[in-house]
């Protein structure tokens, strides 16, 4: 198998897509040593995330084992996770110093 995308850890609820790929396509990753597929149902830019398994509302969004943010809304396996159904926990940077 080709590698598609990548899950770290097994507790991850995301996997990173490691090329450009379509909605509608049969996305195929390791946990560990097991091998499983999502079917995509949005499209995902090389190195986006999309959900592995569903991800209630505000439920932390897991990638490499460590707790990026949370859901701000139901997320379905396949959905891309990115910054429309997901905010980060980590306070952002506001550009007006003054």
């Amino acid at each position: 198998m080709q590698k598609q995308a990548v899950v770290i850890n097994s507790h991850d609820n995301v996997a990173t897509v490691v090329d450009d790929f379509a909605a509608g396509t049969l996305i195929n990753f390791f946990i560990g040593g097991s091998e499983q597929s999502v079917k995509l149902l949005q499209n995902i830019p090389l190195g986006h995330k999309f959900a592995i398994c569903e991800i209630k509302p505000q439920e932390d969004i897991l990638k490499y084992g460590e707790c990026i943010g949370v859901s701000t809304t139901l997320i379905i396996a396949g959905q891309h996770v990115h910054v429309h159904n997901m905010e980060s926990k980590r306070g952002r940077v506001n550009d007006n110093h003054s």
